[in-house]
């Protein structure tokens, strides 16, 4: 998997080195029991902070994307929905929606842009 950060954007980096590995997750570019690179390898490879890169994984290990063990390192774990995911997401969905509705993007062309987003990620996965 390639990834892509912006290294001049107000997004965290470890932010979007979480987003950019959720998004290999649902499109299945990063299957089940993938390994992911060692933070020290992957902070090298953008010439950032190994930290950043550890705060990284623990999110997902925390979300329950990956699996983090000392001897095999970040692997992509089997993720499953639970009620609080679907709570928070709902949340997160229901502000975000709120922000293209406050900026006058229409109904219409919200739900173009996630369906079309969404068959982005309309692939077998792992």
């Amino acid at each position: 998997m390639i990834i892509s950060l912006d290294l001049t954007s107000e997004v965290p980096i470890y932010q979007q080195l979480r987003d950019r590995i959720v998004e290999g997750i649902a499109d299945g570019t990063l299957p089940d029991g993938e390994s992911l690179p060692s933070t020290r390898q992957l902070a090298a490879d953008f010439g950032i902070n190994f930290h950043t890169v550890n705060k990284a994984y623990d999110l997902l290990r925390q979300q329950g994307f990956v699996r983090v063990n000392r001897k095999t390192g970040a692997v992509v774990g089997p993720t499953e929905s639970d009620e609080a995911f679907v709570a928070d997401w709902t949340t997160r969905a229901r502000t975000l929606l709120a922000e293209a509705v406050a900026k006058g993007v229409s109904a219409a062309e919200v739900l173009a842009t996630c369906q079309a987003v969404l068959a982005g990620f309309d692939k077998p996965r792992g």
